[in-house]
């Protein structure tokens, strides 16, 4: 999707800096031509070498350069590109686009263009939370400032929250969006990704070991082609993809709520591992008292089947995962036929196969006309070849 396309990349100061360079590796495989312009905060982290071995091209970092600048450099800089991108953008580089500085060559690009700019913030937790750069970053949204990130984590400075700078991967799936025509423009997508988490008291809950990974890659997956993705997520160990609609829920019965709120849509992808049951949970945590205590159990909602089999609002496509220990195939297929569900994507996550919170996965694609076997492959691989089967069954919007 990024075959020719042109990035202006600006460089921040910032611990984050360092991920620039990936990010420019990863656009480079993409097909992309990427122009870095380094600030001078920026250079305190990366070096101009670093970022034009990379991009294999001219570093552009002052304003005053009479070479560039004798033909007006920073006017044809800023307007050649298709995507201005800022990465990392501290909060001094988004004050300044707040209030209109130009006094160096990055401030000047942003002013001068006349194309889309993508920001990706990153700084301490207390710098992103102050009210200054929450008004600035309100300020650019309006102005119609893209953004990716920043994700909650450990910081540099040795503190917590958000404003860890969005890594490389999101970053270009937020760039393909930001470019996109790809096949799955025009089209929306639900996808179900993570565990669910069932009560038992204020301190337990019944909950399995799935770390939600294949379900964000499939979003990002889809959102890379162009689809409008919104993604229900359980408490789930990775980060939600960059470019979609993300809802957060808990409980299977707060899954299914979300899911049909989302509806109608074009797709439904039902990659979360819902728990089968709930307990009637205590308002108490339980303590030992001698006595074993005893739960009751009751079944969840059917997420995938109560969409699949809906009479109105029933996605064109509708795909569930069936995780199985043994009998993969055949419990996969009476999986399919049972719920009606259009495709099922079954994989084995016995304990052997390390698939289940993994990083891996080795799936068959189940549908009406038969079983397809996938060999073995990262999870990102095996959600970009899904999405891209997803688009040629949807067609074009």
């Amino acid at each position: 999707m990024l075959a020719g396309k042109h990035i202006l990349l600006i460089v921040g100061g910032g611990i984050a800096a360092y991920k620039s360079l990936d990010l420019i590796r990863r656009l480079r495989e993409r097909g992309a031509a990427v122009t870095p312009v380094l600030t001078r905060a920026g250079a305190e982290f990366v070096t101009p070498l670093s970022l034009s071995a990379l991009a294999g091209r001219k570093v552009y970092s002052d304003l005053w350069d009479l070479t560039d600048e004798a033909e007006m450099g920073h006017i044809q800089l800023s307007r050649a590109a298709d995507l201005v991108v800022v990465a990392p953008a501290t909060a001094d580089l988004m004050a300044k686009m707040t209030g209109g500085h130009a006094d160096d060559l990055a401030s000047t690009l942003l002013m001068a263009t006349d194309k889309r700019v993508l920001i990706a913030p990153a700084m301490n937790v207390r710098m992103w939370q102050h009210p200054a750069t929450v008004r600035n970053l309100a300020t650019l949204t309006a102005d119609g400032v893209l953004t990716v990130g920043p994700n909650e984590g450990d910081m540099a400075c040795g503190e917590y929250g958000p404003g860890r700078m969005a890594e490389p991967l999101e970053i270009v799936t937020a760039i393909e969006s930001a470019l996109g025509d790809g096949p799955l423009k025009g089209r929306r997508v639900l996808v179900t990704s993570g565990p669910t988490h069932e009560p038992i008291d204020p301190v337990r809950y019944i909950a399995n070991r799935s770390s939600g990974a294949q379900g964000s890659a499939l979003g990002h997956a889809l959102a890379a082609l162009g689809a409008d993705v919104t993604f229900v997520t359980g408490p789930a160990e990775v980060p939600p993809p960059a470019g979609v609609d993300v809802v957060r829920v808990e409980t299977a019965r707060e899954m299914l709520a979300a899911t049909e709120a989302a509806l109608p849509v074009d797709a439904a992808i039902f990659a979360a591992a819902v728990a089968d049951w709930h307990v009637a949970g205590s308002e108490q945590k339980i303590k030992k008292t001698g006595t074993t205590p005893v739960l009751e159990f009751s079944e969840n909602p059917d997420i995938l089947a109560r969409v699949a089999q809906r009479d109105r609002d029933r996605p064109r496509l509708v795909v569930g995962f069936a995780a199985e220990t043994e009998n993969v195939l055949a419990h996969a297929e009476a999986k399919r036929t049972r719920k009606g569900c259009d495709w099922i994507v079954a994989n084995d996550v016995s304990p052997a196969t390390g698939i289940m919170g993994g990083t891996e996965n080795a799936v068959t694609l189940i549908t009406e006309t038969g079983a397809e076997e996938w060999p073995r492959a990262g999870k990102a691989d095996v959600a970009r070849r899904l999405a891209e089967r997803i688009a040629d069954a949807l067609g074009p919007a």
